[in-house]
């Protein structure tokens, strides 16, 4: 549905814009990754930005989660801001994200300020820039010009030029930062080399549009990742093979950069939370400065996040526990994953050769699922997994192979996330984009695990693609929709994600819907009920089919509490 612009930066437009950051990034990410060849060239800057911004959203979610359980209303503009910071603070990945997590710990700093205020207006939004694009410079040990501390600073120096409301602020400061990206090439021979603006810069440019966005309901204009204008590109939907000219470019940048910063640096990256003051702090980071680079230390009030890059792991770690008490330490070897320093040891048992994991929408399809073999995963209505529990499920699948099926249109960036952690791994993991659990119902029917795991993928993928998939539920507000303008409680059938039927009746609205579906043809009806579908109203649309639709079968499952009253899929 088409976003409804906010007036104000309140609570409800923080929890917005971290909902539409978190799409584009996923949007981008594959694009982000394939030209990260800054401050090493290890393709995770899209990655690590999106499981940043994760962090950050699933963190406000928390809030208003929180004040509705409690009945006491919505979150003040600084409950949802301090939220949106500590999320991004805890949730921080890698260079990038340790830097985006201080530009939104500054901006909190600035929207928080006045606890009680509920909104900030165009000048308030322009000192919370402001504040970002200094705090985030000032955590990075060795600013270089040329990332997205450039990119930043510009926005920040757009946005203090503009005189105006919210969306006049964001779109200067967005265009701001798209003119500063372009330029990074200039500034940054490793990028001029490989052809390619930088990717953290490109990074913060979509979570800019996103602002954008939030309060002016439209989205800005794409952004060029590539310099060359023989390989110009704009970013946006893109696959794997619109990536091809980036990956090409990106192959020769290694020998072509062998003398820029960001080669030849140290082995590993070094991550931790650290509990410690402000005093320990500094002194930690003279320390770390003098044992690696890349040294990012943001944070604040007792919590903080350290990111370095060094050859001893070990040093880095110690002069944590020095300082504070470090955990959720990550150390990664560049180029060889992940090293885990959990101590937790792997099953002795021998890993299966291949399993599927699922993302299900409600107990009874979960039970479907697992008697057809898959590990799932509940997605319970309004609390879609984080790419962590999906990468958990992965592991507890305990398979050398894994078929992901998010079954959600709007997982499908979280589960990409989560298949690129898993690689890392050793696991090798094949996403089928599944936009719905009838689809997922679909691809379960023809997997065969004895097949090879390329034609097993083929099958489940096109078994998939041939199901179309249609919900029924029920507005819970006014919403602009392909279908005209819908009221809270009006009976909304959905087509392919697309809302096309806007009724008073579930059982009147599901029979329009699946009349628009089987006129295309079909011959297989699966009907997943929820706990809130009438007691008729499965009877009712298996009579329809019996009496209008010759020689087309009807499946009929319990879903149990899965958010849509009715889910429906023809193959």
């Amino acid at each position: 549905m088409a976003q409804v612009p906010q007036t104000f930066f309140d609570a409800l437009a923080v929890r917005t814009w971290c909902g539409l950051a978190l799409r584009a990034l996923g949007r981008a990410r594959e694009e982000i990754d394939a030209i990260n060849v800054y401050p090493v060239a290890d393709g995770d800057t899209g990655t690590n930005l999106y499981l940043t911004a994760e962090s950050a959203a699933a963190a406000v979610e928390a809030v208003f989660e929180a004040h509705d359980a409690h009945d006491s209303g919505k979150p003040t503009l600084a409950d949802a801001a301090r939220a949106m910071a500590h999320g991004a603070l805890i949730g921080a990945r890698g260079n990038s994200g340790t830097i985006l997590a201080q530009l939104l710990r500054g901006m909190a700093q600035v929207l928080a300020a006045d606890g009680e205020t509920t909104h900030t207006d165009g000048e308030g939004l322009r000192l919370a820039l402001r504040q970002a694009a200094d705090s985030a410079r000032q955590a990075v040990a060795h600013p270089v010009e040329g990332t997205v501390l450039t990119v930043a600073s510009a926005a920040a120096d757009a946005a203090g030029g503009a005189e105006g409301d919210c969306g006049t602020v964001a779109r200067a400061a967005y265009e701001g930062a798209r003119a500063a990206l372009a330029a990074t090439p200039g500034q940054l021979v490793v990028l001029e080399r490989a052809g390619v603006v930088d990717a953290g810069g490109r990074g913060l440019v979509a979570v800019l549009g996103a602002l954008v966005e939030t309060f002016t309901g439209q989205v800005p204009r794409a952004v060029p990742v590539v310099s060359d204008p023989e390989h110009a590109r704009v970013a946006g939907d893109t696959d794997t093979a619109s990536l091809a000219g980036s990956a090409e470019l990106l192959a020769a940048a290694p020998d072509d950069c062998a003398d820029a910063p960001g080669t030849g640096g140290p082995a590993f990256e070094v991550i931790y939370l650290l509990e410690a003051d402000d005093t320990a702090v500094a002194r930690l980071r003279r320390r770390l400065d003098g044992l690696g680079d890349s040294l990012v230390v943001v944070g604040g009030d007792g919590l903080w996040n350290v990111h370095v890059h060094v050859d001893d792991a070990g040093a880095a770690v110690e002069a944590g526990v020095e300082a504070g008490r470090p955990y959720r330490i990550r150390i990664t070897h560049f180029g060889l994953g992940d090293v885990h320093t959990t101590g937790a040891e792997r099953p002795p048992r021998e890993p299966a050769q291949r399993a599927v994991v699922a993302v299900v929408p409600g107990e009874g399809l979960a039970g479907l699922y697992a008697e057809a073999g898959a590990t799932t995963v509940l997605a319970r209505p309004g609390e879609p997994p984080a790419s962590g529990e999906l990468v958990e499920a992965v592991r507890r699948a305990h398979a050398r192979e894994v078929v992901l099926l998010p079954n959600d249109a709007d997982l499908r960036h979280t589960a990409a996330a989560a298949a690129e952690q898993a690689r890392t791994e050793g696991i090798r993991v094949a996403l089928i984009p599944t936009r719905s659990a009838v689809q997922g119902i679909a691809a379960l029917a023809v997997h065969e695990p004895e097949r090879r795991f390329d034609e097993d993928v083929v099958q489940m993928t096109s078994a998939a693609g041939a199901t179309r998939y249609a919900e029924v539920t029920v507005a819970e507000r006014q919403s602009w929709t392909m279908a005209g303008i819908c009221q809270a409680g009006d009976v909304l059938g959905l087509i392919d994600g697309d809302v096309a039927v806007i009724g008073s009746d579930v059982a009147v609205t599901a029979e329009a819907v699946l009349d628009r579906m089987l006129s295309a043809g079909g011959e297989l009806v699966t009907l997943v009920l929820g706990d809130e579908a009438p007691e008729t109203v499965a009877d009712h649309l298996e009579a329809r089919v019996r009496e209008s639709y010759l020689a087309v079968d009807t499946v009929v499952y319990r879903g149990g509490r899965q958010g849509a009253v009715l889910l429906i899929g023809v193959e």
